[in-house]
């Protein structure tokens, strides 16, 4: 999923580090776990209180502010939502984001971090529930009845255990491999390959119950290209991870089973990972790395 973000002028984020990465991811996991039919986009706006207020006192009538608001942009038919709503996604669809648009949310920072103090976690917890809450509405999800109000939690907390944002000791439940394989295909609508045109994307399952997304980014400079198997471990490594159950890979044209410099770093740190692949229409295949690089160098041969 496209995440087009802002924040209001003049306000600041007490910690910006890694927040688009992992608001991205959050959006991804939500498509994930829709199961969108097309690419899609969203538009972010995190604000303050005044905003809020005079957007729900002008939109919905209400006079006072709120943690986030959602303005949808596609008509669903009743019942439907946007899994099974593709003509009504179609309709939507925005040339300059190449997706389509799904609508905007609005959050309020001040209402993330009083809350976020109120429920014990942290401002990032916080505006990653809200924004899940937010896309869920824009891919025609409610709470008004409490039949609706729990499918929509429920869509919620998947989505949020996927991206590795859980409620206090609550573990982890890590991504099935159809949902490994739609953050693949999301990470490849982020593709930078202007030279190929051959859009890739990647997404690694740690052990711990985490997923790393990546996409192939190219360079002038040919051999400078990075892959999205590699993009997608090291961000991994990165950030602690350095042993891995699965790897997803999507692409368009052909099978992207990993080049050979992708298969000596997966061997590295997984040397009989499960290798997924999708591409073209809903195509799929898996092999263990063991299989894909037999009698593989690593870290054992040497002293």
């Amino acid at each position: 999923m496209r995440l087009e973000w802002e924040l209001e002028s003049g306000l600041a984020l007490p910690a910006p580090h890694g927040m688009s990465g992992k608001l991205q991811l959050v959006a991804d996991c939500c498509a994930a776990t829709e199961d969108l039919p097309a690419p899609c986009a969203v538009h972010v706006l995190l604000t303050d209180d005044a905003r809020i207020q005079s957007v729900n006192l002008a939109q919905r009538g209400v006079d006072h502010a709120t943690d986030v608001l959602s303005f949808p942009t596609v008509a669903y038919a009743k019942g439907k939502t946007a899994r099974t709503s593709l003509w009504a996604l179609r309709r939507e669809y925005d040339a300059d984001l190449r997706a389509c648009f799904l609508g905007d949310v609005l959050i309020s920072l001040p209402h993330a971090l009083s809350q976020a103090h109120e429920y014990g976690h942290n401002l990032m917890r916080e505006l990653c529930y809200l924004l899940a809450h937010g896309i869920f509405h824009l891919c025609g999800y409610d709470h008004a009845v409490p039949t609706d109000q729990k499918e929509m939690r429920t869509m919620e907390e998947k989505a949020l255990r996927m991206a590795g944002e859980t409620r206090g000791d609550s573990p982890a439940s890590p991504p099935d491999d159809g949902q490994l394989l739609a953050l693949a295909r999301e990470a490849m609508q982020r593709s930078y390959s202007p030279y190929s045109r051959f859009r890739v994307g990647a997404c690694v399952l740690c052990e711990d119950g985490r997923v790393y997304t990546g996409c192939n980014v190219e360079n002038a400079s040919f051999g400078l290209t990075n892959c999205a198997e590699r993009t997608a471990i090291f961000k991994a490594v990165s950030e602690g991870a350095t042993g891995f159950n699965a790897i997803a890979i999507a692409a368009e044209g052909a099978a992207p089973w990993p080049c050979g410099a992708c298969r000596q770093v997966l061997n590295e740190f997984a040397p009989d990972i499960r290798v997924l692949v999708t591409w073209g229409e809903g195509q799929t295949g898996e092999m263990r790395l063991s299989q894909l690089l037999p009698h593989g160098f690593g870290p054992k041969d040497l002293p």
